[in-house]
């Protein structure tokens, strides 16, 4: 089969396409077709070797898949040849055939396309689980989201406003703030050109965000906790600035704030139980339509070094696709 092979570590450019052969399919796994797979920002940090996983030479990139299964392995109950489903993999999805954990796997709604499929294992669950069990967003709050054009942060907007709050978005430039916009923003701050900590202040008549969605870490952090309302919670997602910040715990007891995390990896191994729940909880707000994925644009998969190349360049939106 066709596959993106990683042999070293090494930039995207240096990505190329080989031969090698189809992966075996084992206990408690699926073998799938692959039809289309989900790119993310720490496919870049994995194949450069500045990831905190580090997996052994060679390697196929790609966490995110859905495709048709194929096989089924030993032990695997409720899948068939023929299930149309999406997972999250690990590694694999940048290639005409991967193999999947059964308990990552999820039937795709039938209205569902490969494309949207592979862009819902980690960004939905992941701004569901932080939103809603973590931040404990509330109908009626103040949701501040940061950088709301990229993926996991349209997800977070989508969300935020299915579950009934005021959601406020910053991004860089016009277009992103637009598609903040029409997924659900109801105020949008160009932090470009506005500083965010003042507006986010006129815009909640100087209370602040209950809940601040932060992706960014480095100085977005540190400016959140300017603009944070009594009692609210914000919440690390991840450090796409590069710097990971710091709190001084006086500024947490002083604002009676919680600043919480999210780990959603660790979730399959320390918490399956809530993982169904959650799926089964976005599953449902994709069949109300209220939340869709939002597709930047598809690849193929002799196009995988140029659309990680453009996600690294931060001009994209949504999700980016490799379709094998």
């Amino acid at each position: 089969m066709r596959a993106v092979v990683v042999d070293r570590w090494m930039g995207p450019d240096e990505l190329r396409v080989k031969e090698i052969p189809e992966p075996e399919v084992g206990p408690q796994t699926l073998k799938l077709e692959v039809r289309a797979a989900g790119c993310n920002f720490f496919d870049i940090l994995m194949i450069q070797g500045k990831y905190q996983v580090k997996p052994a030479f060679p390697f196929v990139p790609g966490a995110e898949v859905a495709g048709i299964v194929r096989e089924v392995g030993d032990g695997v109950d409720g899948f068939a040849v023929g299930d149309r489903v999406f997972a999250s993999a690990g590694l694999g999805g940048f290639a005409e055939a991967a193999v999947v954990p059964a308990r990552g796997a999820y039937r795709m709604p039938e209205s569902m396309a490969f494309e949207e499929g592979a862009s819902f294992p980690i960004i939905y669950p992941t701004s569901y689980a932080g939103l809603v069990f973590r931040a404990d967003l509330q109908p009626g709050e103040n949701l501040l989201v940061h950088a709301a054009a990229g993926g996991v942060e349209i997800a977070a907007v989508q969300i935020g406003k299915a579950l009934g709050a005021r959601v406020i978005a910053t991004a860089g430039g016009a277009d992103k703030l637009e598609v903040a916009r029409r997924n659900g923003a109801d105020e949008t701050i160009d932090y470009r050109k506005e500083d965010f900590v003042e507006r986010v202040k006129e815009l909640t008549d100087g209370r602040g965000a209950d809940v601040i969605y932060d992706s960014v870490g480095g100085d977005v952090f540190d400016r959140s906790l300017k603009c944070i309302a009594w009692n609210g919670r914000l919440l690390v997602i991840g450090f796409a600035s590069g710097r990971i910040p710091e709190v001084k715990a006086n500024r947490i007891l002083l604002k009676n704030i919680a600043v919480t995390g999210l780990h959603w990896g660790a979730h399959a191994t320390r918490d399956p139980d809530r993982v169904d729940q959650i799926f089964e909880a976005l599953f449902k707000l994709y069949g109300a339509g209220q939340i869709k994925p939002v597709i930047f644009k598809n690849y193929s998969l002799d196009d995988v070094a140029a659309a990680l190349q453009a996600l690294g360049s931060r001009k994209t939106y949504g999700k980016l696709i490799v379709a094998p």
